[in-house]
């Protein structure tokens, strides 16, 4: 019969083994990644006590949907935060299972409550805590880029002005064609010369 800090090769030869280094059956499904195991142990810490509910907006800052639990509490009073389908005030209390709604920076999170917590944690272990059913983002190019200038170039003139708003498509295609000189402008003096410079 071996010990403990041996191993016997099966020729009667006993050699010693490091009872640190243990290789791992790679095959076994019963392993856990040490850093997914430690998400969860520290998700469960996170949680909260037996009987106790968590508060939406808590939740929703809890998990990283938004930077501060006061930008949850005002995106649940400006009726941008929806649990199973309705509108809720920021002290409503999540369920696991729970569908909640966040329309935050442009975008629309869906999330499904897999874990309760009231603790700000970190990236890993927030993401144990949900099921993102999320729209993918808007690809870069399609939102249009704010106009960059060069350092120095001081305010952008009423060409530069009018390029950008073509560009981001907020004017029409430039001026309109009249009977002005030159093809444009309002033509002739509407009010029948009441506007006559003096001689």
């Amino acid at each position: 019969m071996a010990s403990e800090g041996t191993e016997n090769d099966g020729t009667g030869d006993t050699k010693a083994v490091d009872p640190k280094v243990v290789e791992p059956n790679v095959a076994d499904p019963n392993i856990v990644d040490p850093k997914v195991a430690a998400a969860i142990a520290a998700a469960e810490a996170a949680g909260p006590k037996s009987g106790e509910t968590v508060r939406v907006d808590s939740w929703i800052w809890a998990v990283r949907l938004v930077k501060t639990r006061s930008l949850g509490a005002t995106a649940c009073r400006g009726g941008h935060v929806r649990v199973n389908g309705e509108r809720v005030k920021p002290a409503h209390a999540v369920r696991v299972g729970d569908e909640v709604r966040l329309r935050h920076d442009g975008r629309e999170r869906v999330v499904v409550v897999t874990r309760l917590i009231r603790k700000r944690v970190g990236a890993p272990v927030a993401a144990q805590c949900y099921v993102d059913n999320s729209p993918p983002p808007p690809p870069r190019e399609a939102v249009a880029p704010a106009g960059i200038r060069d350092r120095g170039a001081g305010r952008p003139t009423k060409r530069d002005r009018r390029e950008l708003e073509r560009l981001r498509g907020l004017a029409g295609p430039g001026p309109v064609p009249g009977p002005g000189p030159g093809g444009f402008g309002p033509g002739p003096d509407p009010g029948g010369g009441r506007n006559k410079p003096r001689p």
